[in-house]
């Protein structure tokens, strides 16, 4: 694939560019952009030199990710999705190759060795999708929820991931997760200087179609006008294409909310990723700040004018208060309109959050739309929040009805994300290591 025009683009625009991209050579242009802006001391943080002292949660990033003034959690701004199949051979009728799952496993250490557990270093996780399972004689345990990815809407036709895993590569910095990607797959001699103890090539072969990438962070969105779709009334100081901050600390499940809790894969956690597109142009172009609040959050904070520009007035909270919840079917009925996060609110168990939203913009196929990542204990929790937001039970035309007109899913995927102890190819019953 042929590099971005580094003329006609800003350094943020082109480096963003790149990622998507991916590949050796927009590695090497990546990493030649670092290195002429880059003093010493800016260089990219090492790991660690014992990889058994990191967390077991693969998913316990939130304490190596700043925070913002309100205490919300800042993802990193570049991510890359590798969607990745087992060779043929790796795995048989006796399970899966032993010398594979070492393999793999020295190839994850050698990121950990190679990188610091930090936005300015790597964050990664592996997760696993209901097809890599379907091929062992033993089931999952009771204590995990992983069905089949599906239609969620009527009239929802997306494609399903049905490969066998996804690797998600993220840092603030795009040259980490292109040179890590591709010392995965033995396309560099070191990685952040270290030399690669394995490489997953002759265990999986990595999806090209089927990788996805994206960014988030202040003022990213609005430098994208040069997509189509996009359009320029986008807020300068926009962290996500539809023009309002999310994340917000205290309308987030923690990481314990969504961790598997017994069984052999406690300290794991389910994910689903949700691709869309988004039809930005109707949404800014059709809508004024008061509507587009109106319908992402609640008819109540747009009367109030509590969200401000971009959310910056909403602090650490999305605002939804038990009233405003419950509120969501008068507010169909009276008022002709319901939010996005006042429906899904509905889903809260014991007023707390279900899901861990990890999401980031994308214009993977010079299109807007989002990578909708989440993390749940069980892919029913998910489930449950988008028939929420679904809203089906509400008086309420299409319309109205929260951002549901505006947004389109193409794919969904469901995967366990194993503890980091069984990352590398794990059996379906670990108790009897298939």
């Amino acid at each position: 694939m042929s590099l971005p025009d580094r003329s006609a683009l800003s350094r943020r625009e082109y480096v963003r560019a790149l990622v998507a991209t991916g590949g050796a050579t927009a590695l090497s242009a990546c990493l030649e952009l670092s290195d002429s802006e880059n003093e010493d001391e800016d260089q990219v943080p090492a790991g660690v030199d014992d990889p058994s002292s990191l967390p077991e949660r693969q998913h316990a990033w939130d304490e190596s990710l700043p925070a913002d003034g309100d205490e919300n959690v800042r993802p990193a701004e570049h991510h890359v999705l590798v969607a990745l199949s087992l060779d043929d051979g790796v795995a048989n009728g006796d399970g899966i190759d032993p010398d594979a799952r070492e393999t793999v496993e020295d190839a994850l250490r050698t990121l950990e060795r190679a990188y610091e557990r930090s936005n300015d270093g790597l964050l990664f996780t592996v997760g696993y999708t209901p097809s890599y399972f379907d091929r062992f004689e033993e089931p999952l345990p009771e204590s995990v929820h992983l069905p089949e990815p599906e239609p969620l809407r009527e009239g929802e036709t997306p494609a399903f991931d049905e490969f066998d895993a996804l690797l998600h590569l993220a840092s603030d910095r795009p040259e980490v997760v292109l040179e890590a990607e591709e010392g995965l797959f033995g396309e560099r001699e070191s990685v952040n200087g270290v030399e690669p103890e394995a490489e997953l090539s002759g265990v999986f072969d990595r999806e090209d179609d089927r990788r996805r990438t994206g960014f988030v962070g202040d003022g990213l969105p609005a430098e994208r006008t040069d997509v189509p779709g996009v359009p320029e009334t986008i807020p300068e100081d926009a962290p996500f294409f539809m023009g309002f901050r999310s994340g917000f600390v205290d309308s987030q499940a923690s990481e314990d909310r969504v961790t598997l809790e017994s069984g052999p894969f406690a300290g794991g956690t389910t994910q689903q990723v949700s691709s869309m597109e988004i039809n930005l142009e109707q949404w800014f172009d059709q809508e004024n700040h008061y509507q587009r609040v109106s319908k992402l959050f609640s008819p109540e904070h747009a009367d109030e004018e509590a969200v401000g520009e971009v959310g910056e007035a909403l602090g650490a909270t999305n605002g939804l208060t038990d009233e405003r919840i419950a509120a969501t079917e008068d507010d169909a009925r009276g008022r002709g309109v319901v939010g996005h996060a006042q429906k899904a609110a509905r889903a809260r168990e014991d007023g707390e959050p279900p899901l861990l939203r990890r999401d980031f913009n994308t214009v993977d196929g010079d299109r807007p739309g989002l990578h909708f990542l989440s993390l749940q204990r069980e892919i029913a929790d998910f489930v449950r929040v988008r028939e929420a937001m679904n809203g089906t039970d509400l008086d309420v035309a299409t319309a109205n009805n929260g951002i549901l007109h505006y947004l389109f899913v193409d794919r969904r995927g469901n995967y366990l994300v194993p503890p980091r102890s069984l990352r590398a190819l794990p059996p379906a019953d670990p108790n009897g290591d298939s």
